[in-house]
């Protein structure tokens, strides 16, 4: 890296560095993982363990339905979390999805204040 491309990238990170500490949420212009790791707040109560049959982790289901609702592809919670298992487990309050859904709610919640 050249001297000119050190100071040109530290120069971005002192400009966006405080415009995304005040931010409530990822920016619009934010990358994929920015917005994942915030979608991934209001899934925080689902699980990470790979359950067989299912597409990916609760938790990864959860932060995609959370990713629809936020984008706009679709503004029903119950119809973005439909991917979620509706089996009670042991120990939890709820289910994967009714947890999903509430997370959605909550979701397009905050977006609207």
């Amino acid at each position: 890296m050249t001297r000119a491309s050190k100071l040109a990238l530290v120069a971005a990170a002192f400009v966006l560095v405080p415009s995304l500490a005040l931010a409530k949420g990822p920016p619009p212009t934010a990358s994929l993982p920015a917005k994942a790791k915030a979608y991934g707040r209001y899934c925080q109560d689902q699980s990470k363990k790979h359950v067989a049959g299912q597409k990916g982790t609760p938790f990864s289901q959860c932060v995609t339905a959370m990713a629809k609702l936020a984008t706009g592809k679709t503004d029903s919670p119950k119809v973005a979390c439909n991917a979620m298992s509706k089996k009670h487990v042991a120990g939890e309050k709820g289910t994967p999805f009714s947890r999903c859904v509430a997370a959605g709610a909550k979701l397009l919640h905050d977006q609207h204040k």
